[in-house]
Protein backbone atom coordinates (compact mmCIF):
# COMPACT_ATOMS: atom_id res chain seq x y z
CA UNK A 1 0.00 0.00 0.00
CA UNK A 2 1.37 3.60 -0.72
CA UNK A 3 2.35 5.68 2.01
CA UNK A 4 -0.50 8.83 2.24
CA UNK A 5 0.75 12.21 2.24
CA UNK A 6 -2.33 14.13 2.97
CA UNK A 7 -1.28 16.83 0.15
CA UNK A 8 -4.50 18.42 1.55
CA UNK A 9 -3.45 19.31 4.80
CA UNK A 10 0.04 20.32 3.72
CA UNK A 11 -1.37 22.74 1.13
CA UNK A 12 -3.49 23.75 3.99
CA UNK A 13 -0.56 24.69 6.23
CA UNK A 14 1.40 26.27 3.96
CA UNK A 15 -1.03 28.12 2.51
CA UNK A 16 -1.92 29.73 5.88
CA UNK A 17 1.40 30.63 6.46
CA UNK A 18 1.90 32.80 2.92
CA UNK A 19 -1.28 34.48 4.19
CA UNK A 20 0.42 35.48 6.96
CA UNK A 21 3.35 36.63 4.54
CA UNK A 22 0.89 38.39 2.20
CA UNK A 23 2.44 42.25 2.23
CA UNK A 24 6.13 41.28 1.99
CA UNK A 25 8.88 42.28 -0.83
CA UNK A 26 9.60 39.70 -3.49
CA UNK A 27 10.54 36.52 -2.20
CA UNK A 28 9.37 37.00 1.10
CA UNK A 29 5.17 36.84 0.10
CA UNK A 30 5.75 33.61 -1.85
CA UNK A 31 8.62 31.32 -1.50
CA UNK A 32 7.61 28.87 1.08
CA UNK A 33 11.10 28.45 2.74
CA UNK A 34 11.32 32.39 3.24
CA UNK A 35 8.09 33.37 4.45
CA UNK A 36 8.23 30.56 6.91
CA UNK A 37 11.11 32.55 7.87
CA UNK A 38 9.72 36.07 8.21
CA UNK A 39 6.12 34.80 9.58
CA UNK A 40 8.50 33.65 12.19
CA UNK A 41 10.12 36.85 13.09
CA UNK A 42 7.08 38.94 12.66
CA UNK A 43 5.45 36.54 15.45
CA UNK A 44 8.88 37.44 17.75
CA UNK A 45 8.55 41.31 16.94
CA UNK A 46 4.92 41.40 17.69
CA UNK A 47 4.98 39.72 20.90
CA UNK A 48 7.88 41.96 22.22
CA UNK A 49 6.11 45.19 20.62
CA UNK A 50 3.15 43.79 23.16
CA UNK A 51 5.66 44.20 25.99
CA UNK A 52 7.29 47.72 24.64
CA UNK A 53 3.59 48.95 23.97
CA UNK A 54 2.84 48.59 27.66
CA UNK A 55 6.16 50.24 29.09
CA UNK A 56 6.13 53.25 26.04
CA UNK A 57 2.51 54.33 27.21
CA UNK A 58 3.08 54.64 30.82
CA UNK A 59 6.57 56.88 29.94
CA UNK A 60 3.66 58.81 27.95
CA UNK A 61 1.83 59.18 30.92
CA UNK A 62 4.72 60.19 33.34
CA UNK A 63 5.57 62.90 30.77
CA UNK A 64 2.22 64.63 30.24
CA UNK A 65 1.37 64.36 34.29
CA UNK A 66 4.86 65.95 34.50
CA UNK A 67 4.28 68.88 32.30
CA UNK A 68 1.26 69.22 33.73
CA UNK A 69 2.18 69.33 37.09
CA UNK A 70 4.81 71.97 36.21
CA UNK A 71 2.49 74.49 35.04
CA UNK A 72 1.23 74.42 38.54
CA UNK A 73 4.60 74.96 40.16
CA UNK A 74 5.53 70.82 40.97
CA UNK A 75 7.37 68.41 40.07
CA UNK A 76 5.64 64.75 38.96
CA UNK A 77 7.82 63.18 41.68
CA UNK A 78 6.29 65.65 44.81
CA UNK A 79 2.66 65.43 42.99
CA UNK A 80 2.66 61.89 42.84
CA UNK A 81 4.27 61.77 46.61
CA UNK A 82 1.19 64.05 48.06
CA UNK A 83 -1.38 61.92 45.97
CA UNK A 84 -0.42 59.05 47.82
CA UNK A 85 -0.46 60.75 51.19
CA UNK A 86 -3.75 62.37 50.40
CA UNK A 87 -5.24 58.77 49.29
CA UNK A 88 -5.98 59.71 46.17
CA UNK A 89 -6.32 56.82 44.14
CA UNK A 90 -5.97 57.96 40.42
CA UNK A 91 -3.90 55.83 38.01
CA UNK A 92 -1.11 57.20 35.52
CA UNK A 93 -3.59 56.68 32.36
CA UNK A 94 -6.21 58.33 34.18
CA UNK A 95 -4.26 61.03 35.39
CA UNK A 96 -2.67 62.12 31.87
CA UNK A 97 -5.86 61.84 30.66
CA UNK A 98 -7.27 64.78 32.26
CA UNK A 99 -3.72 66.68 32.45
CA UNK A 100 -4.45 66.55 28.44
CA UNK A 101 -8.33 66.98 28.31
CA UNK A 102 -9.30 68.87 30.99
CA UNK A 103 -6.94 71.53 32.19
CA UNK A 104 -9.50 72.92 35.13
CA UNK A 105 -9.89 69.63 37.06
CA UNK A 106 -6.39 68.99 36.76
CA UNK A 107 -6.15 72.09 38.25
CA UNK A 108 -8.30 71.65 41.25
CA UNK A 109 -6.07 67.98 42.18
CA UNK A 110 -3.00 69.64 41.96
CA UNK A 111 -4.83 72.45 44.70
CA UNK A 112 -5.74 69.78 46.64
CA UNK A 113 -2.83 67.85 47.05
CA UNK A 114 -0.88 71.03 47.89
Amino acid sequence: MPRSKNKVASRARRKKVLKLAKGNFGRRKNVWTVAVNTVEKGFSHAYDGRKLKKREFRALWIQRINAATRLHGMTYSTFMDKLKKNNITLDRKALAEIAFSDADGFKAIVDKVK
